[in-house]
């Protein structure tokens, strides 16, 4: 535990000095929200409401960014390899890369929900413990996909590519930027098979409809399970040295992590309550909206 803690705190060193890091981890997280709650929800208390959850999620989400391609460049310029001279287990150093991900996420969402709350004059701010819950399990998941990312990549471009095609995906078909309620009923079915579809779910029905944590248990247990896979994988394909090559199959042994999400996005084709949820969330905003301008101009 002392190594873990010692490996943390110079974990969050190092992060805060490592530009790209702060970029996904602090500067875009609060460049999206102020474009959706100031520009795409003009301020609107409900609609920032409504907002609030995709905004968290994305803050959550791009965390797998900046983490894969920190230890991807810790690894070329042979700082993990002074690490590993050290009496330091992989579990050690992925643990603590979470650990300070997590530390350094929780600030800035504190600063959109407090925002929201002074700035936006959003009052009711949901149930703040379903959000602290998936706040914490969805820092720890993603970021764990970033350590994944991270051990089967061997350079900074490689990294580059596998990040983009991982996040053009999660932020446009999960409701994160465009919501779910919008798209059409084909590109629904296929959000399902995303992780990041449950994240935003939950963040936005505990938030929005102040659902309680207990009746999100597929939003919840889903990315526990894919945290905790996701971190295994990662621990054994896990490389000290730049040198170093990856099994042949470890690309696929990484893929194998989206198995919950693929079972998951078949059973809800027939469930459907995510859908129906994001539905109804997306209709309720829209019909607030449309009964303002009429009474705003009652006298």
């Amino acid at each position: 535990m002392s190594h873990l803690a010692t490996l943390t705190r110079t974990r969050v060193r190092l992060a805060l000095r490592n530009k790209m890091f702060f970029f996904f981890s602090v500067i875009m997280p609060l460049g999206f929200y102020f474009l959706y709650c100031g520009v795409f929800a003009k301020g609107d208390p409900q609609t920032v409401k409504f907002y609030l959850g995709p905004v968290l999620g994305l803050n959550v989400m791009g965390s797998f960014w900046g983490l894969s391609a920190t230890l991807v460049m810790f690894r070329e310029q042979g700082i993990l390899r002074r690490f590993h001279v050290t009496p330091v287990t992989a579990a050690d150093m992925l643990g603590s890369s979470v650990l300070a991900n997590f530390s350094l996420t929780l600030p800035v969402v504190l600063v959109e929900l407090i925002g929201a709350r002074m700035l936006f004059h959003v009052h009711d701010l949901g149930n703040l413990l379903t959000t602290a819950i998936l706040v914490g399990v969805g820092t720890v998941s993603f970021g764990s996909l970033g350590l994944v990312v991270a051990s089967v990549t061997n350079t900074m471009q490689e990294t580059q590519v596998i990040n983009q095609l991982l996040w053009l995906p999660m932020i446009f078909l999960s409701g994160a930027t465009i919501p779910v309620g919008y798209l059409s009923p084909y590109v629904q079915r296929v959000a399902l098979f995303l992780p990041a579809t449950y994240m935003v779910s939950g963040l936005q029905n505990g938030i929005y409809s102040n659902a309680s944590i207990r009746s999100l248990p597929v939003q919840l247990y889903s990315l526990v399970a894919w945290g905790i896979l996701s971190f295994i994988v990662a621990v054994q394909l896990f490389r000290w040295e730049p040198e170093t090559k990856i099994p042949r199959n470890a690309k696929l042994i990484a893929a194998a992590t989206i198995i919950p999400f693929v079972l998951l996005g078949i059973y809800e084709q027939g469930n459907g309550q995510i859908l129906q949820d994001a539905r109804a969330a997306f209709e309720s905003v829209n019909s607030s909206d449309r009964h303002k301008p009429a009474e705003d101009a009652k006298p």
